[in-house]
């Protein structure tokens, strides 16, 4: 077999790799928290809010802005995480190499 032959072979081979790995990443969750738990956000690996979920206590303060930082702060930290995580499965597909693009 030619050098080409075997390059489109690995292409090939790495495409499926990279479509596998886009899927497991839009399967990923990870979650932040701030309040010391008082405010929990769970990220999806599209980059999206699955869930928010605030301690009753939180609101007896009656601080708002207190609040929304923490929601602020929780969210920001589940997004990283799962950011973190989807790179991570996405430079398994592709052996390290850096494609513009990808994520």
């Amino acid at each position: 077999m030619s050098n080409y032959g075997k390059m489109m072979k690995q292409a090939a081979r790495m495409q499926q790799q990279i479509a596998e790995a886009q899927a497991n990443v839009l399967k990923l969750t990870a979650e932040g928290a701030s309040g010391g738990g008082a405010v929990k956000v769970v990220a999806r690996g599209d980059s999206s809010i699955a869930s928010i979920k605030i301690d009753p206590q939180v609101f007896a303060g009656g601080d708002a802005s207190m609040l929304e930082d923490m929601v602020l702060s929780a969210s920001n930290q589940a997004l990283d995480k799962v950011r973190e995580l989807a790179n991570a499965e996405m430079s398994k597909a592709t052996a390290g190499i850096s494609i513009p693009g990808l994520m």
